[in-house]
């Protein structure tokens, strides 16, 4: 039983244990200090050891051997890649559960592609605002948004008056347009098509993106309704109308097009847009993506895209640095999308947008849209991930 002195003595020493916990917390530099990773930051072409601090939501420290005690919380990163937070610019998370899972999987920052037009946007938007990463969005140019038996194969369904409305409404959240322009969806109104997505998207200074592939109008024609800072999606896709000509060679009007600024991107998705020996055509004459991005679906969680780490394995399976995948992944997306500039980078005083991956060795299987089997022997995962400075 305890005296009285001895009951005042050891309530005594628990509060001052307390408050020297509290002090430690409020002395902290650093709410989370993310420790012992390769820091591969593509913007400063950073590849090297270092720990990354955050505070406040942002990056305040990229250094070498800082103190855990300086942090409130640690991530232990030893043996793993610290990455800016993943940016993957064509996906269709409709659902509510959807960014949360692409946020698993290290990808902090996303745009949905055209999923919905004028009619349903607002059910994007409404997931947009709700969801624990940062989503953008890009408004279908039919105002039914995406059809099975093509949205744009009745050209009356493209409002150009009422999709500039609704993106005045939603400004900062809908970031440009998207237009499908294969055979199946638009027929021989892509360019009609392509003519007032630039109509919608001109006065507001917003980029377009493309689906190409399978065109009724040749792939130059396309290209010339194209201004600086418009996106060609499914730039691997399979001829007729790929980016090359009969004789296997990148098309003149491709290439100016790139040189004006026009952005080439990946979108792996399922259907007849990428292919191994279409990639390996376009990495051998070094017409090399801009963006590499997963045009994931929920369908696609189980197929040939499963999640956008797995994507961007097959690069390397493909022979690309991996400095150059991540690039692709994180600051190069990063500049593609209107009011992405400030992410991509781990630099000092940017936003606490961070992946930490790890690359495992082995035997991995992946596949291109054709179900073509090849193994690679690294392969990308997400570890964890911090969005905003909060450890995800």
């Amino acid at each position: 039983m305890l005296t009285r002195r001895a009951f005042i003595h050891s309530t005594a020493v628990a509060g001052a244990a307390v408050m020297s916990g509290v002090s430690r917390v409020q002395a902290a530099t650093y709410d989370l200090l993310i420790k012992g990773g390769r820091v591969i930051d593509p913007i400063r072409r950073f590849d090297g050891a270092r720990d990354v601090g955050i505070a406040g939501g942002r990056i305040t420290a990229v250094e070498a051997n800082i103190a855990a005690s300086e942090a409130a919380t640690t991530i232990d990163a030893t043996g793993k890649l610290v990455v800016p937070g993943l940016v993957d610019i064509h996906t269709h998370a409709r659902s509510k559960e959807m960014p949360s899972i692409c946020l698993s999987n290290g990808v902090t920052s996303l745009v949905d592609a055209g999923s919905e037009g004028v009619d349903r946007i607002e059910e994007i938007v409404a997931t947009a605002k709700g969801a624990p990463n940062r989503v953008r969005i890009l408004l279908n140019i039919a105002r039914t948004g995406i059809l099975p038996d093509g949205e744009l194969n009745d050209i009356s369904r493209v409002d150009v008056e009422a999709a500039q409305k609704v993106i005045a409404r939603h400004q900062g959240l809908i970031v440009g347009v998207k237009a499908r322009l294969s055979r199946t969806v638009a027929g021989k109104n892509d360019l009609e098509a392509l003519r007032r997505a630039q109509a919608i998207t001109g006065p507001m200074k917003l980029p377009v993106m493309i689906h190409m592939g399978d065109t009724v109008s040749p792939l130059p024609a396309i290209l010339a309704l194209l201004k600086p800072g418009d996106i060609v999606t499914h730039m691997y896709a399979p001829p007729p109308h790929g980016i090359f000509d009969e004789s296997g060679r990148v098309l003149p009007e491709v290439i100016a097009a790139r040189k004006r600024g026009v952005w080439f991107d990946i979108g792996n998705g399922r259907i007849a847009h990428i292919s191994w020996a279409v990639a390996e055509l376009g990495q051998k004459q070094k017409f090399l993506p801009d963006t590499i991005s997963s045009d994931w679906t929920d369908a696609a969680r189980t197929d040939q895209v499963f999640d956008f780490p797995n994507v961007l394995s097959k690069f390397l399976l493909l022979g690309m640095p991996l400095d150059q995948v991540i690039a692709m992944g994180t600051t190069n997306a990063a500049r593609v999308v209107p009011g992405f500039g400030e992410l991509g980078t781990l630099r000092v005083g940017g936003r606490a947008d961070v992946a930490v991956l790890e690359l495992r060795d082995g035997e991995f299987e992946f596949v291109d849209n054709y179900s073509t089997k090849r193994m690679g022997r690294q392969k990308l995962f997400a570890t964890t991930a911090a969005f905003g400075g909060k450890r995800i």
